[in-house]
């Protein structure tokens, strides 16, 4: 890697004056922020496409690391014009890690060995990534002391680092998503590639063919940066098997629409939330056991359900009075107030004057939360991260359960009895672990299989035929409910942990339940 066409770059007093220190410090931000950039955006594209995003990101930034020290031990075999070696690194770089968010998208569906390519990429961008700050030190070597140099470059450096941590989530992801941001910052290392280029004089001898490559790079990057909806739109396409109507990134999750001349399905980060074709059966199962019981109930909280459809349900009782529904993705309760599609579906339940919308963290408003509720629904998504398991552990239930009102009841989405036999019934056993009595049932949904809930309060007093049911219901009826607490040997009780946060038995639980029937 030694070239020896070249003398070391050692500019003579004169030409060293011309040159711009800073404009090197400079260039150590930028890289430093694309570097943590592409580092986030493999981390986000593993767990909107595998899962489990705390093991996704946790492995991505392992390997990304790893990768960085590969890059910094080979910097030291790079000798002769360090700037020509700069700007080559920038331009692949740019090449690389601009390319990575379109390339694994579209990939996806094709390759069968995905986390081989996804971790290639990742690896092949850290190592030259790690390569950058020790090849920019030893050119700003001879321009500033030993210690002055270590100092500026990790402090600009960490200072990048900083910026990207705080602009990814807030402003890339949910204005630009991950493909364009991808390029965005592709783009970022070739300028500067272009600037170095241009401002250090002893890159005369190979400007002009320098700058055709940075910008026919500049120029691919462009045009992806322009088709990106598209692009989107088609590896969506390869995705699911309906026509996708509506797809958005936010800084939580990845919400996709479909359609087909029978239903609407709606997809979070891939998995399947519901479809209009039967969605009423969960939402009539989650929601009017617990009210029937309740039938002098007039404040409700409902945690999760940003699509409105168990606020539906508990709208058809004309004595409840206020509704909260606290949901973190503002972009999800968004869709459900305005789209119209959805509007139809959840008959604009969210918009009604009862109901409050708080877009907030579930696990951190409860603790704050000084009301009481006669009833409280918990419809998150399932417990397949730590990131939501926590929803589900008894130290959330325990906060939960002191905004009950008295004689209030709550009522938790609880996963399959049947595909998830232990995940259910850990659930059961969390809440009866903080001292809740528990009313285990199930239902069969087409789109999910039998699904599972849990009925909760501080006493054992339940009573399912306490009050009228709404009319128009199209499952639910006096019968139904009672045939829904009866479990077969095959979903009977299973020994379980309690789901704790120091222990997430759940999230394990969910992933041995789950792991034969997925990819």
């Amino acid at each position: 890697m030694v070239e020896t066409d070249l003398a070391p770059e050692v500019a003579p007093p004169a030409t060293r004056r011309q040159q711009s220190p800073g404009l090197l410090l400079l260039a150590v931000a930028v890289i430093a922020t694309c570097g943590l950039i592409y580092e986030l955006i493999a981390g986000t594209l593993a767990s909107y496409l595998l899962g489990d995003s705390v093991t996704q990101f946790s492995t991505i930034i392992g390997a990304y690391l790893f990768a960085m020290g590969i890059g910094s031990w080979l910097s030291k075999f790079l000798e002769g014009s360090l700037l020509r070696w700069f700007i080559r690194l920038e331009i692949l770089v740019g090449i690389v890690g601009g390319c990575m968010a379109p390339l694994l998208f579209v990939s996806f569906e094709y390759v069968a060995s995905f986390r081989l390519l996804l971790y290639a990429l990742v690896g092949l961008t850290g190592v030259l990534v790690g390569l950058e700050i020790p090849l920019l030190m030893r050119i700003l070597e001879n321009r500033y002391q030993f210690k002055d140099l270590v100092a500026r470059v990790f402090a600009v450096d960490y200072v990048g680092a900083l910026l990207a941590s705080l602009i990814f989530p807030l402003v890339l992801v949910p204005q630009l998503g991950l493909i364009r941001t991808s390029l965005l910052f592709g783009a970022l290392n070739l300028a500067v590639a272009a600037v170095v280029l241009a401002r250090f004089p002893e890159t005369q001898p190979y400007r002009r063919r320098f700058a055709v490559g940075i910008g026919a790079a500049l120029l691919g990057l462009a045009v992806l940066f322009g088709f990106a909806n598209r692009l989107l739109a088609y590896t969506e396409t390869l995705a699911f098997q309906d026509q996708v109507i509506y797809s958005k990134s936010t800084p939580y999750q990845r919400i996709v629409l479909t359609r087909n001349p029978r239903e609407l399905r709606l997809f979070l980060n891939g998995n399947l939330q519901f479809s209009s074709a039967d969605e009423y059966r969960y939402h009539e199962a989650l929601v009017h056991p617990l009210l029937q019981a309740l039938p002098q109930a007039r404040r409700v909280l409902v945690m999760g359900g940003g699509d409105g459809l168990a606020v539906r349900e508990l709208l058809k009782y004309p004595h409840i009075q206020r509704i909260k529904l606290v949901d973190l993705d503002p972009g999800m309760t968004s869709i459900f107030q305005h789209n119209e599609l959805l509007l139809a579906l959840n008959k604009g339940s969210l918009n009604d004057p009862k109901v409050q919308v708080i877009n907030a963290d579930a696990y951190q408003w409860v603790r704050q939360d000084t009301a009481h509720y006669d009833a409280v629904i918990v419809d998150f998504p399932d417990p397949g991260n730590y990131s939501i398991g926590k929803l589900y552990s008894a130290a959330f239930y325990s906060a939960l359960s002191k905004r009950l009102a008295p004689g209030g009841r709550m009522v938790v989405q609880s996963t399959s009895p049947y595909l998830a036999r232990q995940s259910f019934w850990c659930v059961a056993h969390t809440l009866a672990a903080v001292g809740l009595h528990t009313v285990p049932y199930h239902l069969y949904v087409p789109s999910f299989g039998e699904w599972g809930y849990v009925l909760a309060g501080p006493d054992a007093h339940w009573r399912g035929d306490a009050g009228p049911l709404p009319a128009g219901l199209r499952y639910i009826t006096p019968a139904t409910i009672h045939d829904m607490l009866r479990f077969p040997p095959d979903m009977a009780e299973v020994p379980t942990e309690v789901n704790q946060l120091n222990n997430q038995a759940l999230v394990r639980y969910f992933e041995e339940d789950w792991g034969p029937y997925v990819h």
